[in-house]
């Protein structure tokens, strides 16, 4: 009897954990928009950061969220990641990319458990790897953070995610391709999506009257400068006043949301922006 119940809570496990951030972006954010659309009767200003930009531009190009929302501040943004300058982040995706059946077969990936201690211990051990300040190695030289801060941000997150999330995010960065989960097997994919290789989302599907404020770092490490320029060439034919595009020379990835300074320097045009729509 416990090994059945013991089966039957793992089977529970794996399916709870079996996702990536394609659901995110097709059915938790849009059901978040709606509920508040509902709630409210107005349409939303949205503000993402990181993930949250990359769920949210993947569901504009499917012309998801539009109809309900004004406008849209993402603050280093994801969308190409091919080009990425995290040491940290690229070795990592090399590892979980080594090993797919092994990370996958964990479901759940706890930030502070065994299974990460022990991918960061791997990624630290590479050589070329600097990990003496790992939130550096990670996410770039930031600048401007209150540390007074810390304890509070930390209360509050890192949070779980799904394994396959970070599989999901590892394809993109070794193959610079913004693209729906990869089964790595074209009879999965078959299955998933009707074809062999997983559909792509096409940046230029973003209608071009969608009002979207760009927030980037110069120094950023995983929302870098070259992939930012993938995405704004995709969106070479918004509309001007609906894009507004603004960089910081000395932010990193977490300066938006712990710089001393970011009401100043990020939030407060951010608002500006949302007032104009």
């Amino acid at each position: 009897m416990g090994f059945v119940k013991h089966w039957w809570k793992r089977k529970a496990m794996l399916a709870f954990w079996n996702w990536s951030w394609d659901e995110l972006a097709a059915f938790d954010l849009p059901t978040m928009f709606q509920y508040v659309h509902n709630q409210t009767g107005q349409q939303l200003h949205y503000v993402g950061h990181s993930l949250g930009t990359l769920t949210a531009l993947a569901a504009f190009s499917k012309k998801q969220l539009v109809d309900v929302m004004r406008s849209a501040a993402l603050l280093g943004p994801v969308a190409y990641m091919g080009q990425i300058i995290s040491p940290v982040a690229k070795v990592a995706s090399d590892i979980l990319a080594a090993n797919e059946s092994f990370w996958l077969g964990l479901a759940k990936f706890d930030p502070i458990g065994d299974a990460s201690r022990t991918l960061i211990q791997d990624v630290c051990n590479t050589p070329g790897v600097d990990c003496s300040d790992l939130l550096t190695a990670f996410t770039g030289p930031n600048c401007c953070l209150d540390r007074s801060k810390f304890g509070a941000f930390l209360s509050h997150g890192p949070q779980s995610t799904a394994t396959k999330n970070l599989i999901h995010q590892s394809q993109m960065i070794k193959r610079g391709t913004l693209a729906m989960y990869d089964y790595n097997n074209e009879d999965e994919n078959k299955k998933h999506y009707g074809q062999l290789t997983p559909p792509v989302y096409d940046m230029t599907n973003i209608p071009n009257d969608v009002a979207l404020f760009l927030g980037c770092g110069a120094k950023d490490a995983l929302s870098d400068t070259k992939d930012v320029q993938l995405l704004l060439d995709s969106l070479k034919d918004h509309v001007k006043d609906k894009l507004v595009v603004q960089t910081t020379e000395n932010y990193a990835h977490v300066d938006f949301l712990l710089a001393t300074n970011a009401k100043e320097v990020m939030y407060d045009p951010l608002i500006a922006f949302f007032k104009l729509h």
